[in-house]
Order: C-alpha cells, then structure tokens, then sequence
C-alpha cells in the first residue's frame, strides 16, 4: 500500500482510533495492550496454534465452511462496519465481504490437496514425498484499504496450514479486526487462534523479535517493510512484504478505446483510488492519446462523489485527513513539475476528506504522481511515441506490482507482458485479485506470494522425508 497509510499504521500512538471519514465523527477508541496483555496474548496463540496443527485436516475445513457461512450472514454488519471506519461505498463493502467468504469457499475446497503430501519420484526404490507443515504464529501487519479482504487474504492460508495467526491491524479500522477475530471465533477455531494486536512500533518489534512468532507477514509502504524485514531478518525469520504500486495503465493504438475508457475510469477510481494493485500511471500511444484522454475525463465528470451510503454516489471520502493532504501536495508538486491540469486537483470543503477526482496530463518520470504511488482518486496521463516507448515508460518506476495492457492484438500483449516488470499483467482488463491467482511484486513492491498454492505453502515447512525399504 501507499507510504501514507502503513506509515500510520506502524505510528506510535496512545490509542487507536477509528473515525468516520465521511463525517469526522468519532466512532471509538482502543487501547493499546499492557506488556502482560501482550504476553497473554502471544501464549494464548501459541497454545492455540498446537492444538490447531494437531487438528485433523477434516476439521479444519468444517471451521472454513462454518467461517464463509458466518460472513455473509453477517453480512450487512460487516459492511456497515467498513463503510463507518474507512469510507468505501456500501455496495464495495458488500462486495468485499462476499469475496471474503468466496475465498474461504476456494481454500476449504481446494487448500486440502495443495496442503496433502507431494510423493516424489528418485532414481532408486527410495519412497519419498514432501509434507507442508505448520510453522507456528505469523504476525500480521495490515492496511486499511480493504480491513477484511487484506486480512483473510493471509490469515485463510496461513492458517488451515495449520499455523497461529496474529493481526497488527491499522489503527483507524480496529472495529474491523474485532469483528473478524469474532468471526473466526463464532466458526469454532480455537480461541487465540485469530488474535489482535494493538501495539506502538516498539511493541511490534518486541513481537517480531519474540521466539513464539515464526514469521511475519506485511502489507505497506516501503518504509514499513525495510523497517518490518530488517527486524525479522535479524531474528532470522521469514518475511512476506506487499509494499503497494504504481501500475501502468498502457493502451496502444489498436485497442478498444471505449472498453479501455470503461475499465480505466473503474480501475483508477474505485474504492476512492485507494487500492495498491490498480491503475495509476496511463500510458498512452500518440496516434490514440487524445481521443483516449478526452473520453477519459467525460468518464471521469460522471463520476458522483459524496455519502458512501447513499448508492447514488460511487466515490466516498478518503479514509484519513492526512492522506488527503498528502495526495493534495502530491498534485501541486507535480503541477509545479510542468504537468497539466485536465480535471479536479482540489479537497472539497465540508465535513469529511473527499477529494475531487482528479486527472494530470502531460505526467513523466520526475513527477511526484510519476515516481510515488498516488493512493487517491488522481489518474495520471503520460503520452508514448510507440510501444517501445510505452514499455520503458511502464518499467521506469520503483514499483512492480501489476500492469495493464490494452490491444485487440492479445498474441502480442503476452509477449509485451514477459517485458513488464511486475507481478502481474492485465490483458484488455484492469487489476484484480483471486483466490485461485497469485499477487505479489517484484523491485521495491515487496517479494512473495499470496493467494493460489503459493499463499497456502507460503508460511509452511516444506519437509522432505525419505523412506528406504530394509528387509
């Protein structure tokens, strides 16, 4: 994710506070644990987890399928809960507790099989096979954006491989953590199996550090993950790091520029433009730059921003204050590079933090919405002379978590996609996510998996056990 929001989340603060962003008002506060509720709780998972990892495969899944069960009926709650703390529209809090509860579905219908034992055949009459076992409590820390998908992404995996699982939410959407711990509590998983972590920086390190948590997961910025890395790998302990993106966004000039107008408004815009793996730099070829950047701003006119829970809007407020400050000096900093601006480019006063969505022109490398990860409603537009050109633009940027890439040629885009470098390229379509897909990143996104069988084996010990025949 941005740099802005994970910075928040590994900020030392007194308390967490959840507000709502469309309204300013005060939803609660939380505590931060005592170092006794710390330890309780780090014992408490790691009972859990042995009892967990003893716990017949079988079972395991009849927790899953209680969980997806649990999810949507509870459904609307849980919505509501994401719409107050963070400012996503009702029906993309809906959306986003039903893939929740369809990924568990995937898992305990296909997590079983990854998990099983993996014969392997050798030269000699040597039996032989691969076990992926649990290695104990992983620590989570996690974004706001998306405060349920983000943490059932990792915890699903994580734990029907039979590890514990620690969630170090961000602050302002802790009222979501609770309500997933409950969840995972409600389905019949061992109680501190799922456990929350409300902590300062220091505390966490102290977590990482501890002898009890065998790896740690992170979703954030690049500054949370050098600091995260360093701690485990000093402790000698795995890492998984998700450090967000500045996708391309490229349409050359034989593709659909109606289609690509309609998927790059919904890449760009949705959920307030406030999602890591999304469209955010366009790259477009001459000959169809200006025909696609006209229809792109009309697009973008249409858009209504206002109430997330009035269903007639489609862009709610900005999850914090300060991201939308930040995504503000973003756009005058890149402004004052030489940039154009086409459409918004200013907050809109009134209670809450929306923003004007937003579109640049003439954007290039040097500019803030060109270098830095834009995480708002603010689409950045750059022309290229030709493919070649589209394709070295697209690779300039620290960033290599995911790409798009319009054409009506597709034979074409999968070649130009083994030149991308991300962890994902989308042909004619824009980024998403799927239980059955990997995600991750390549450069300074972060490195490994989740998601598909490689999330499930991500956090597992891959143990080789050789059987040789003795009369």
């Amino acid at each position: 994710m941005s740099s802005q929001h994970v910075t928040q989340n590994m900020l030392s603060i007194d308390v967490a506070t959840s507000r709502n962003p469309a309204t300013d008002e005060l939803i609660a506060t939380y505590a931060f644990q005592t170092a006794d509720e710390v330890e309780g709780m780090l014992a408490g998972n790691n009972a859990a987890f042995r009892l967990w990892r003893a716990t017949p495969m079988s079972k395991r899944v009849e927790a899953y399928r209680r969980l997806s069960a649990i999810l949507r009926e509870r459904s609307e709650n849980l919505a509501g809960i994401i719409t107050a703390e963070m400012g996503k529209t009702l029906a993309a809090a809906r959306a986003e507790v039903e893939k929740c509860a369809a990924t568990i579905d995937w898992i305990a219908s296909n997590g079983p099989a990854i998990l099983a034992d993996e014969p392997v055949s050798v030269e000699n009459d040597d039996q032989v096979h691969v076990s992926y076992l649990p290695i104990g409590s992983i620590l989570a820390v996690m974004p706001w954006n998306f405060p349920l998908w983000q943490v059932i992404r990792a915890s699903g995996p994580i734990m029907l491989s039979g590890n514990g699982f620690i969630l170090k939410h961000a602050p302002n959407v802790m009222g979501s953590a609770y309500a997933l711990q409950d969840a995972y509590e409600s389905a019949g998983f061992p109680k501190g199996l799922f456990a929350n972590l409300i902590a300062d920086n220091e505390t966490v390190a102290k977590v990482i550090e501890d002898d009890r948590i065998a790896a740690v997961t992170l979703t954030g910025s690049m500054r949370a993950g050098s600091a995260v890395s360093a701690i485990a790998g000093k402790a000698l302990k795995k890492s998984l790091l998700e450090l967000g993106g500045s996708d391309a966004f490229i349409v050359l000039a034989d593709a659909n520029i109606d289609l690509a107008v309609k998927a790059g408004v919904e890449a760009r815009f949705q959920n307030a433009g406030q999602v890591c793996l999304a469209a955010k730099r366009f790259i477009l070829e001459k000959p169809i730059a200006e025909e696609f950047t006209q229809k792109f701003i009309a697009a973008v006119r249409l858009l209504k921003v206002g109430d997330p829970l009035d269903p007639q809007n489609r862009i709610g407020p900005m999850a914090r204050k300060d991201l939308r400050d930040e995504l503000h000096h973003q756009v005058e900093r890149t402004l004052a590079a030489g940039a154009t601006l086409l459409l918004g480019g200013n907050k809109i006063s009134g209670p809450g933090n929306f923003y004007e969505p937003t579109v640049l022109g003439e954007v290039g490398p040097g500019m803030a919405a060109f270098d830095e990860e834009t995480f708002g409603p603010v689409a950045a537009i750059t022309v290229a002379d030709d493919v070649e050109h589209a394709i070295e633009l697209a690779n300039t940027s620290d960033y290599g978590l995911g790409g798009n890439l319009w054409t009506s040629d597709v034979s074409r885009a999968q070649r130009i996609a083994r030149r991308l470098e991300t962890g994902g390229v989308f042909i004619n379509g824009f980024s998403a996510t799927n239980a059955r897909i990997p995600v991750g990143g390549v450069k300074k996104s972060g490195y490994g998996r989740e998601l598909s069988h490689f999330g499930l084996r991500e956090f597992t010990n891959a143990q080789a056990v050789w059987a040789k025949q003795v009369d």
